[in-house]
Parts: structure tokens; C-alpha cells; sequence
């Protein structure tokens, strides 16, 4: 059983939690086959979730979380574990509708979880490129530009992943320097180097500077 597995089944062990089970590509029966890089997508239904909410930190500490965070913009309430690796864990509770939240809004008191949302976003964009999903990373690249760049400064929608990461950090380390508040890098040093990272999965040196 992989770290993803026993984390589905910790929180499966708790009390108020009727199920866990596998969805998305990593399912028995998903629709397109995994990349090393793909998430691991869980259903969770429970009886009170806000109990269990409040549990989860807790259920997915022994596991060492790079970062943890719920989806600023998924339909339903969906809690994001990057392990190291990076492996990237969602456990969606599908019962529970949301609304996605609007565009960042920037401060020192937000940007750790503006660094959290933009490379758990850019490990997700990762996967979709390795899997030929370039229309959909465009796509996700001008959403991203709207909802996180553009509240940090970066006028211009970026044409690649990297130009992405480039212009980020640029916008980021400024402000780390206006607030006085630097930033955990360790997300940062497990997601980067897959951005210069070609498709055939052989890292490439592409100019972005790591």
C-alpha cells in the first residue's frame, strides 16, 4: 500500500466517515491511465463533516504533508495533501457544494496559501501536459492568470508553464520583500524542477532558473 492508500485509509478508519473510494484516472475503472504524477482523487462521504474537517490535519500529519490546503476553487469541498515525491492527494467530499472562491486577494497574511494554491495548481498542470492535455493547460493558464496572477502584478497571461513559475516568482519574492514575510520553499523545491521537466519525464535544463 503507497502513502496516498494509507492516507485514504486513515481517514476511512474514522468514526464519522461512511466511505472512501477511488475516482479519477487512478480508479479501477478510470478513464485514462496515471502518469506517476497524477493525483490520487478520493470520494470521502461522512455523516458530520464538519467533525471530520476539523480531523484531517491531524489524520494526514504522520504522513509529513508538504502542504495541505482546501481547493480555493473546486465545487465541492476538497482537501488538497502534497506528500513528498511530489504526490498530490484529494480527498473530495462530493456531498458538500461550495462555491469557488473569487480572486486572491493579497497580503501578508494570504501569501503562504497564494504559494500553496499556485504550485499544487502547477503540479495539476504538470500531469495534464504529460498527458497531451495542452488545450486544457492553456486554458487553466488564463484562469490561473485571472484568479492569482493578476492580484499579484503579472499583467500578461502566460504562454507556458514556465513563463508561469517565472513570472510567479518575480511577483512573489517582490512582495516576500515588501512584507518582510518569507515564504516555506519546500513545495516550491519539490514542484519547480518538473516545470522544466520534458513530457518523456528526463529533466532538461529550459532556461528557468531553478
Amino acid at each position: 500500500m503507497g502513502t496516498a492508500e494509507e492516507i485514504a485509509a486513515a481517514v476511512a478508519d474514522h468514526p464519522l466517515v461512511r466511505a472512501v473510494e477511488p475516482i479519477g484516472s487512478r480508479a479501477p475503472d478510470g478513464f485514462r491511465a496515471a502518469t506517476e504524477l497524477s493525483d490520487w482523487d478520493f470520494a470521502v462521504s461522512v455523516e458530520d463533516f464538519g467533525e471530520v474537517a476539523g480531523d484531517l490535519p491531524r489524520l494526514v500529519a504522520p504522513y509529513d504533508p508538504v502542504a495541505v490546503q482546501w481547493d480555493p476553487l473546486g465545487d465541492h469541498a476538497c482537501y488538497l495533501v502534497v506528500l513528498p515525491g511530489p504526490v498530490k492527494v484529494d480527498l473530495v467530499f462530493p456531498e458538500v457544494a461550495r462555491r469557488p472562491n473569487p480572486p486572491w486577494r493579497v497580503g501578508p497574511d494570504t501569501l503562504p496559501a497564494i504559494d500553496v494554491h499556485f504550485w499544487c495548481w502547477t503540479l495539476g498542470l504538470v500531469a495534464k501536459r504529460r498527458h497531451g492535455m495542452n488545450d486544457r493547460v492553456r486554458g487553466e493558464l488564463l484562469r490561473m492568470s485571472g484568479h492569482l496572477l493578476a492580484p499579484l502584478g503579472v499583467r500578461e497571461v502566460p504562454s507556458s508553464l514556465e513563463e508561469a513559475a517565472t513570472r510567479y516568482l518575480r511577483a512573489r519574492d517582490r512582495l516576500e520583500t515588501r512584507y518582510g514575510q518569507p515564504v516555506p520553499r519546500r513545495l516550491e523545491r519539490e514542484i519547480l524542477p518538473l516545470v522544466g521537466t520534458a513530457h518523456d519525464d528526463r529533466y532538461r535544463p529550459s532556461g528557468l532558473s531553478f
